[in-house]
């Protein structure tokens, strides 16, 4: 597969890359989840994410752009950044950042993060056909590889269905007393099914956002630290009008030294900055559908993490 030998091609890196981007993905559903049963809005949470990541990565990539000016032999870089690319740019936040996480995080506080981590699995349905209309990917239907990959994308979808609508036997938490316990809110089957979908529908534009990383933008500029930054920044702005709109109280904005100040700094350090770069920096080397193919791994850190640290009772089926 063309996948494989561009991973191939890469070495082991990329694959170290994905497993890296997965075990980041485990901590982000905990810790998040951890903090929107303590109370937390979702809405000013993924603007201080995005904010606290902007704040940490745009000094980053411009001191970086200098040292790459330094180091120019030409008087001209090769990459500039024009006002088409900006507006690119702020696009792709408004896409990958704001509305994404958005209604990711919406989505969580509904469901539960052994849930958010199986819907990824939409992703690679989402992604592969993307990259088959892009012309990224191909299949052929007379060998079998091409009908492999059909009934692949065919049993992902499956599966995150089957977690909307069933909820097998329960498993009982791996400990006793859970690190980040909260009193928990029974749910509704209705709010169950529509934030699964939520989820879906969130995994639908991150798996876009990927695609398009790959495509145009890491062609046409390929400083991925600087695009992530902006992207972050553009982000960070378009949260905050969001944020004001659904929630005027500012007394509700308030942080103090609990777990929601530990999610808002876990994720905007590694579930955002880090994040990116390295989706980015994996989708370039192997493609984005080598990406999001490992995201079933993190389904199963999941189910580990959240029964130990949020006390979660895990269904088989849900």
């Amino acid at each position: 597969m063309a996948v494989v030998a561009m991973a191939d091609g890469g070495g082991k890196k990329p694959y170290v890359v994905a497993v890296a981007i997965q075990v980041i993905n485990t901590g982000t559903f905990v810790v998040s989840k951890a903090a929107f049963d303590s109370g937390m809005n979702t809405y000013i949470f993924v603007f201080y994410r995005l904010a606290a990541a902007t704040a940490v990565l745009l000094p980053i990539a411009v001191i970086d752009c200098a040292c790459r000016r330094s180091r120019s032999t030409t008087s001209t870089p090769a990459h500039t950044m024009s006002c088409r690319l900006i507006f690119k740019l702020f696009i792709y936040a408004l896409l990958g950042n704001t509305f994404t996480l958005n209604v990711y995080h919406a989505s969580l506080k509904q469901t539960s993060p052994t849930v958010a981590s199986a819907a990824t699995n939409s992703m690679p349905v989402v992604t592969f056909l993307l990259a088959l209309v892009l012309r990224m990917e191909t299949i052929k239907f007379q060998r079998p590889s091409g009908l492999g990959k059909l009934a692949g994308v065919a049993l992902c979808l499956a599966g995150v269905l089957v977690i909307a609508f069933y909820a097998g036997p329960s498993i009982r938490p791996l400990a006793h007393h859970p690190v980040f316990a909260q009193k928990t809110q029974n749910v509704g089957n209705g709010v169950w099914i529509r934030g699964t979908f939520l989820l879906i529908l969130s995994c639908t534009t991150w798996s876009l956002w990927i695609t398009l990383q790959q495509v145009p933008l890491l062609k046409e500029y390929p400083n991925k630290l600087m695009a992530t930054a902006l992207q972050c920044m553009f982000g960070a702005l378009q949260s905050f009008v969001v944020a004001v709109v659904v929630e005027r109280d500012f007394t509700k904005w308030k942080l103090g030294l609990d777990i929601g100040l530990l999610a808002v700094l876990y994720s905007a350090f590694l579930g955002t900055g880090a994040l990116m770069y390295l989706q980015a920096w994996c989708a370039e080397m192997s493609g984005p559908v080598f990406v999001v193919m490992w995201s079933p791994l993190a389904f199963v850190f999941t189910i580990f993490s959240s029964s130990f640290f949020l006390g979660e009772v895990v269904h088989l089926g849900r």
